[in-house]
């Protein structure tokens, strides 16, 4: 029977799963909650960025695999999520940002408002697609940081990969890098093997109080 983690216990348990058991799948149920955690996360302006490709196909996990530097992890997983970062629909002349802004009821002079605040607080940012690649990427971190965390309160493993060839992965998925290019490649499945003892920096190393 499964018991749902706690968070600390999720936090403790969570590691990059270095090979999954190919004879265990993730319910449909679990990968709904997994990605809901992904969809649900923060992002910069409420832009929310990102899209979530989530592959089962073990041809097209396997034509994957030697483009993100032949790790295992691609094709042992049970799901293999493509995580991208939004380009175009962060783009004002897009339309996108301000059908995001006007999801919130608010009068014709605050979305004007919010539409100026954005265009010139990112003037820089919105400058390039390499700029704004920059930009989403960072944010899709939170979403794939979320979606670990989830996965690994059901007792699910993970491992986020950036070893990758962009392009090629991005070639093989048909992708249209003016709208989304790939940002990291997420695995989940059950761990194989025992994971190995969490090594983390003491508390006192990584937090500093200021009164």
């Amino acid at each position: 029977m499964k018991t749902e983690k706690t968070f600390q216990e999720a936090m403790a348990f969570r590691h990059a799963c270095k090979i999954f058991d190919e004879t265990k799948k993730i319910s449909k149920e679990d990968i709904h909650f997994i990605l809901e955690a992904g969809r649900t996360s923060p992002s910069s302006f409420g832009m929310e960025a990102w899209k979530f490709l989530v592959i089962t196909n073990e041809d097209l996990k396997a034509k994957l695999r030697p483009a993100c530097w032949d790790q295992v992890q691609v094709t042992s997983c049970s799901h293999l999520v493509i995580v991208l970062a939004g380009i175009d629909s962060l783009k004002p002349e897009s339309g996108e940002v301000r059908k995001r802004f006007a999801r919130r009821d608010m009068p014709q002079e605050n979305l004007d408002f919010y539409l100026d605040l954005y265009t010139n607080h990112l003037k820089k940012v919105l400058s390039s697609d390499e700029n704004i690649y920059s930009w989403s990427a960072r944010q899709t971190y939170i979403a794939t940081a979320n979606m670990m965390t989830g996965a690994a309160v059901l007792g699910i493993d993970s491992c986020p990969i950036e070893g990758y060839e962009k392009e090629k992965v991005e070639e093989i998925l048909g992708l249209d890098t003016s709208k989304y290019q790939l940002s990291v490649v997420l695995p989940f499945g059950y761990r194989l093997n025992e994971q190995s003892t969490q090594l983390r920096l003491p508390l006192e190393d990584v937090v500093e109080f200021i009164d």
